[in-house]
């Protein structure tokens, strides 16, 4: 992967992507927190959850020091400003679930490429690669809709976020592997997340679920 630090070198396409996710999924949570009805503290409190979650994980589970966050304690500013700007203007939205979940496909089509980044820079495997795209798209998420007691979206019966998340970082290693590593491999990732995501939004497209059946008996 170390063709990586060389495709990538001065261009700030990192910091980009981490902003970018942070200032989208800060939305989300604070989105989640006005469906909650929390006061502005815990509308923060979501949104910063949210936001900086799965990059967070990613990071200790890489053994990153700093964690991209406090490493760059703007990006909290960031969030707060987020979720101070809904918690004064969620009510103008028709539907605040229906932006949720479009800002929700939004956020992970960037956070995927931004935990692919990370990871191919620091010169992991593809396996990692791929868990790492998962954990940085996904984990903030979850653990939103966790902490308020809302169904997790990655977990929404045959609706497809985990693995849109999975298909995008194994597009970037693909073109990796194609000889497009860096920004080419970076949009491909986010284009391929998003319109999975998207379809399933739109088209109702769905994974095959397990189905219990009966045992058979013995005649």
């Amino acid at each position: 992967m170390s063709g990586w630090a060389t495709a990538l070198a001065g261009l700030p396409v990192g910091a980009i992507l981490d902003y970018a996710s942070v200032l989208i999924f800060a939305l989300t949570g604070a989105l989640v927190a006005s469906r909650q009805q929390l006061d502005l503290v815990g509308f923060i409190f979501i949104a910063a959850l949210t936001a900086v979650g799965g990059g967070t994980l990613r990071d200790l589970l890489l053994g990153r020091d700093p964690v991209f966050w406090v490493g760059r304690p703007d990006l909290i500013v960031l969030i707060a400003g987020a979720a101070i700007a809904v918690f004064f203007t969620a009510h103008l939205l028709e539907s605040r679930y229906r932006a949720l979940l479009w800002l929700d496909a939004c956020a992970l089509a960037v956070a995927v490429p931004a935990g692919v980044a990370v990871t191919m820079t620091l010169g992991h495997g593809p396996v990692i690669v791929l868990i790492m795209g998962v954990v940085t798209g996904s984990f903030g998420g979850l653990a939103r809709d966790v902490v308020c007691n809302e169904v997790p979206l990655t977990l929404k019966q045959g609706e497809l976020y985990l693995s849109c998340a999975f298909a995008g970082a194994a597009v970037a290693l693909l073109m990796t592997a194609a000889g497009f590593a860096g920004l080419p491999a970076l949009i491909a990732c986010g284009a391929v997340t998003f319109a999975l995501r998207a379809g399933s939004l739109r088209w109702g497209w769905k994974l095959p679920v397990y189905k219990p059946r009966p045992p058979r008996t013995r005649g």
